[in-house]
């Protein structure tokens, strides 16, 4: 009897198994990227949820919380935080809640407006200057180091005691210091955003796919826009945040000089000023304003932080 033959895997006719193929990952894009470094920075994610609250608060106020910011009480003067008045009131028994909120608007606004100046002129000058090269850098340069020489709180002091009365005005008392405001700070905050994309502009437009995009015809103006800009939005973006606290504390800085809006205008600052021969019988006047403040200037800080680490690819997360 012939041994018999062992029974073929496949005998019954049915497919062997093939092994469990994983389905392929779905590309990830660059913003999901940064998405999830931005996510890895448990700081800057409870910034930007605090800073989110502050400014859905400080936009919807008027319906949150509709006082009128000159609704004067002189039977509730410099009374503490209350149901009635939750952050107390002033020496003219004015609810700070409601002032607090429109003072926000004027800090937020003055903020977010200078960085848009600083970040546009520190843009234009380190792109034409890393593009330019020769003469025009060695000028650009040599003017950006004069700006960062010079003392940037006694000059705006100088420049809003010269131009306030003739800005003011031409555009009103409160268009007109926020124009000068703006254009002030903006002014003075350009030059670490120069410096940051003339570096940039050096190193990337060397590049093999800016040289290959050279060679190809691009003119240099394409080459900015479509090559080399794109690729310094990141360093662009965290710089532009620092420039909002910056900014904001400039503009509270002013105020508190008195050098600000006018003074039945309620800002941060300002109010800080009013509260400053208080601080004994009525501490709340200047805390909360004061811790407006700080929460914005702070969050701003850490959310440019995860910015920062989200954005570089040279920073392993």
């Amino acid at each position: 009897m012939p041994p018999s033959t062992p029974a073929s895997p496949t005998a019954d006719g049915a497919p062997p198994v093939a092994a469990a193929v994983a389905a392929p990952r779905r590309p990830v894009t660059p913003a999901a990227e940064a998405w999830r470094r931005f996510r890895k920075h448990r700081l800057a994610v409870w910034s930007a949820v605090v800073l989110a609250l502050m400014v859905l608060a400080i936009a919807f106020g008027e319906l949150l919380w509709p006082v009128p910011i000159n609704e004067i009480d002189f039977t509730a003067k410099l009374k503490g935080p209350s149901l009635k008045h939750p952050f107390g009131t002033d020496d003219l028994g004015q609810d700070l809640l409601a002032r607090i909120l429109y003072g926000g608007k004027i800090s937020l606004a003055v903020g977010l407006a200078a960085m848009v100046v600083a970040v546009f002129v520190g843009v234009l000058v380190g792109a034409v200057s890393g593009m330019a090269g020769g003469r025009v850098d060695a000028f650009l340069m040599w003017l950006t180091d004069l700006f960062l020489t010079l003392p940037t709180l006694p000059l705006l002091l100088l420049v809003m005691y010269l131009f306030r009365d003739p800005v003011k005005a031409v555009f009103g008392p409160e268009a007109g210091a926020l124009i000068l405001i703006v254009s002030v700070v903006g002014g003075l905050r350009w030059m670490p955003v120069a410096r940051l994309v003339r570096a940039q502009f050096l190193s990337l437009r060397e590049k093999e796919f800016v040289e290959a995009a050279r060679a190809l015809g691009a003119s240099r103006t394409r080459l900015v826009m479509q090559h080399i800009l794109p690729n310094v939005a990141g360093p662009v973006i965290v710089a532009a945040s620092i420039d909002v606290a910056a900014a904001i504390l400039a503009e509270s800085t002013l105020s508190f000089l008195g050098l600000g809006f006018p003074s039945d205008i309620p800002t941060w600052g300002s109010m800080l000023r009013d509260a400053k021969d208080y601080l004994d019988i009525a501490p709340h006047w200047a805390l909360f304003p004061g811790t407006m403040i700080f929460l914005a200037v702070l969050t701003i800080n850490y959310i440019g932080d995860g910015l920062r680490d989200a954005l570089d690819p040279r920073r392993v997360i």
